[in-house]
Parts: structure tokens; C-alpha cells; sequence
């Protein structure tokens, strides 16, 4: 977005898992609110505009550390169900990045509110997922660890990228994001609003509207994409571990995007440049918000939110009607 274009008034950011819980450390709390503070503070110049601001966010790898520890307490504790792992998972992270963003904002002296919605999400009970999962959670396992966890948890196992085996589970589709109209109020009133976290808590719906959760993990970039189409929101910003997507990535020949229209990106995803254990689902959630209406999506590093959102950095994959 160059500087002579309007920044857009509305605005839905997507942040990875590397935002509250980057693999490289423990885990601690005392860790986890220092990352909080960091996103709060690479988010406060989109906060501190006049705007509609809708913040979603990863769960990995807290989620499968939830059920890591279910599986070391087994025979104490009963393990609670995916659906509950997941809500668990929404609320503590979101829990610590709303108190992060309101303590940022309190200490220039704005008094913006801050709100965390626990979503559920409508999945398709039918999605082919529930017959061949294939989202990894939680830690890496060598494939004797593997086979053991598998037999005595009931857990499916399958290797992943090479690094080792990995706990897998359904990943279906999202399909209608419960209390939509609550988002959008809130955020029509100047709240920033966090929902959707972890892709949301996966719900089937029945007859009268009755729901009940179900065991899978909802990909949060699709989510993020399906939230912002289904608000008419026409910009968004995923925001990852790296400045920009590359092409022929770690390659002699890479090459990183800075701008590129939804039928280039459609072309280079179709020659296999965005590996699924990485860069894939973010690029395919691109390509669905822009088919669905959307006008912009801006990839981008965490610390660099602001230049992003104002073109100076990141990758900006943009609708082919627009120039």
C-alpha cells in the first residue's frame, strides 16, 4: 500500500503461534507474558488508529501441549475432549494478548477497550477430514515414542517433514463463525476484538440450532479468512516469522514477493512453491479471502506490523481488479 492510499478504517490481523509461543522456548508463563507484551507493542500502532481492529490468533503449540499433559496424567486425571483442549488453548492466549494490548495502550493514555470472545465454529460434520486427518498438534516424537503414545492413547501418528512423528487429527473446514453479529458490534463501537483463536472451537450444529463439539483443530488462517469475508472486512494481515514470502524458497533462484495479484500467487501455489508444513495454508487462505471478496492480503513479520500495514514491508497479494 503505498503512502498516498487511504489506510483502510477496517482491518482483521491474523498472528501465527510464534506471536505467544515460539518453539525455541520453554514455555513458562513469566515467557509467554513477555511475548504477549512484544505482539502488544508491534500491534499498537494499528490499536491507536481510528478503526474497526479484529485480532485472531494461532494455538500451537499450546494446544498440544494441553493434550501432552493429559496424556501424562491419564490415569489420574480424565482427559477432556479436543473441542475443550481448544477452548482451554483460546482463552489462555487470548486472555494474556488482551492484557498485554490494553496494558500498551493505558500507557500512552488511550483508553481503547480491549475484548476477548471465545468463538465457536461450524464445521461440516461430513468433511472428509473426520476419515483422514491430517493436522499435526503438539510435539515431535521419535517413531517408537510414536507408536507407543499411539497405542496407548489412541492416537493417530504420522511422520511430519522429516523433523519426526506427530500426533494428527481432523481439520475440517470452516463454515459459519457463531456470534459473527458480536464481533462486528463490538468492533463498530471502537473495541478491539479478539476472537477466533486456535481457527475457533470446532462445533457441529444440528436440528433447532443445537451444537456440540467435536475432536479436531480448525486451520486459524482459514477461520481468519471466513471471519473477514463473512464482516465484509476487504484487508488483512497475516502475520508470521518472516518479512516475506519466497518463491523457490532456500533455493539458489529464491525470490521474495513484495507485491502480487491473486492470479499470480493462484499460478505459483499450483507449481508447488508453498509447502503445506509451512507458507501453504497461509497462501491458500489468501486465495480464498480474495475470492471471496477481499481486496488485500499482507504478509508479513510480527515486528514489522506497522510497515507492513503501511507497504513498506512485507508480501501484499492483492484482488486482480485492483491495479
Amino acid at each position: 500500500m503505498g503512502m498516498t492510499e487511504q489506510l483502510p478504517t477496517r482491518l482483521l490481523v491474523a498472528i501465527g503461534g510464534n506471536a505467544t509461543h515460539p518453539e525455541n522456548i520453554k514455555g513458562t508463563s513469566d515467557e509467554q507474558k513477555e511475548l504477549a507484551a512484544r505482539t502488544a507493542q508491534a500491534l499498537l500502532p494499528l490499536a491507536k488508529l481510528d478503526n474497526e481492529l479484529i485480532i485472531t490468533h494461532g494455538n500451537g503449540p499450546v494446544v498440544g501441549k494441553i493434550l501432552m499433559r493429559q496424556a501424562l496424567t491419564q490415569d489420574r486425571i480424565p482427559p477432556m475432549s479436543l473441542d475443550i483442549c481448544v477452548a482451554h488453548s483460546q482463552g489462555g492466549i487470548a486472555y494474556l494478548i488482551m492484557q498485554a494490548m490494553e496494558n500498551a495502550l493505558r500507557e500512552i493514555d488511550n483508553p481503547r477497550h480491549v475484548a476477548c470472545l471465545l468463538t465457536q465454529v461450524e464445521v461440516d460434520p461430513n468433511d472428509p477430514e473426520f476419515q483422514a486427518p491430517s493436522k499435526p498438534v503438539g510435539p515431535f516424537f521419535t517413531e517408537e515414542q510414536a507408536k507407543d503414545l499411539g497405542r496407548e492413547l489412541g492416537w493417530l501418528m504420522k511422520p511430519d517433514a522429516g523433523r519426526g512423528w506427530r500426533h494428527v487429527v481432523p481439520s475440517p473446514k470452516p463454515r459459519h463463525i457463531v456470534d459473527l453479529s458480536l464481533i462486528q458490534v463490538l468492533a463498530r463501537r471502537g473495541t478491539v476484538v479478539i476472537a477466533g483463536g486456535g481457527g475457533g472451537i470446532p462445533v457441529v450444529r444440528g436440528p433447532k440450532g443445537v451444537r456440540h463439539g467435536v475432536t479436531a483443530v480448525i486451520d486459524k488462517d482459514l477461520t481468519s479468512a471466513h471471519m473477514a469475508n463473512a464482516l465484509d472486512v476487504k484487508h488483512m494481515l497475516i502475520l508470521t516469522a518472516v518479512s516475506k514470502i519466497a518463491v523457490n524458497f532456500g533455493k539458489p533462484d529464491q525470490r521474495f514477493l513484495d507485491r502480487v495479484s491473486l492470479k499470480e500467487i493462484k499460478a505459483l501455489h499450483a507449481e508447488g512453491h508453498f509447502p503445506l508444513g509451512s507458507m501453504g495454508p497461509k497462501v491458500t487462505a489468501a486465495i480464498r479471502f480474495l475470492e471471496g471478496g477481499g481486496e488485500r492480503v499482507i504478509i508479513g513479520h510480527l515486528e514489522e506490523a506497522k510497515q507492513a500495514f503501511s507497504g513498506e514491508s512485507g508480501t501484499h497479494i492483492v484482488a486482480d481488479h485492483i491495479s
